[in-house]
This record gives structure tokens, sequence and C-alpha cells, in this order.
């Protein structure tokens, strides 16, 4: 055999696998039926958990713009009538908790990173800063129940994808 028929026979089969890769890819890709396995319970319970925290976190967002826009609360709750802490506080998390809600629901690292901002920031303010927003345990407990609850299923998502 030639050096020329032999490069024309490798050529052929590289594309013939090319199209049989592309057939599987393309047939896969119209399936409606994918076949899900319990390898990865854990994720699926991981972004189920996040997409209720985006959840959580719009309506935490949309309290607080509220809050500034005067949709809630009388002429003495007033956000001008507010101490600036106040103020700066609850602008912080107006803004802070709508764009975690994006990146949670969207199950991307960056927004676990700024839900997390938010969670501990929250945490603080009502332990360390008890005169901004009253220093409610049940927020700080609340909050961190669902840090927890992160923590446990990040982990357990991270052991069912080997490294």
């Amino acid at each position: 055999m030639s050096d020329t028929s032999a490069r024309d026979a490798v050529r052929e089969q590289a594309r013939d696998h090319a199209r049989e890769r592309d057939k599987a890819m393309s047939v896969a890709a119209i399936s409606s039926e994918r076949i899900e396995s319990d390898d990865n319970a854990w994720t699926r319970r991981l972004v189920l958990f996040l997409r209720v925290m985006a959840i959580v976190s719009i309506v935490k967002g949309l309290y607080h713009w509220a809050q500034v826009t005067g949709f809630i609360g009388g002429e003495e709750e007033a956000f001008e009538n507010q101490s600036m802490a106040w103020q700066t506080a609850t602008i912080y998390f107006a803004v802070i908790e709508l764009v975690a809600a994006v990146g949670l629901w969207l199950a991307t690292p960056w927004g676990a990173v700024v839900w997390l901002t938010t969670v501990v920031s929250m945490a603080v303010i009502e332990l360390m800063f008890p005169g901004i927003y009253g220093g409610s345990l049940t927020v700080v407990a609340f909050e961190a129940v669902m840090l927890a609850a992160y923590l446990a299923l990040a982990w357990m998502a991270a052991r069912e994808r080997p490294p």
C-alpha cells in the first residue's frame, strides 16, 4: 500500500468516526427522554435548595426595596425618618439580596458566594449592631440553619463527584 492510500484510509476513518460522534451527539440533544441516574441525587438536591433560597432572597430583596420606596410602613417608619445606619443597611440588602437571587437561581458559584455574604452580613448586623434592625436572634438562627443546610448539601454533592 502506498503512503498516499494509507493516509487517505486514515483520513476516511477519522471522518467516519467524526460523523458517528456527531450523529450520536445530535440524537442525544434531541432526545426528550433523558436517563436520570441517582448518581447525582445530592447535586439535584443542592440545586433545588439554591432555587428555594433564590426565591427567599427575592422576597427579602423586594421587602427591603418596599421599605426604601415607602410601600410598607407608616409615616413614622418612612425611609427618610430612619437613622443613617438603618438606611445604609437597608439599601445594601435591597441590592445584594436580588443579586444573590439571580446567582442562586442559575446555581453559579458566584451566586453562592454573594448569598453567603448576605447571610453573614445579616447575622453580623443583628448580633453586633442590634440598634439597626433590633438584634433578632430568630433571624440569626434562621440564617445559621440555612448556612448549615447549604454547607451539608454542598459537601454531600461534592462527595458524589469523583475528583
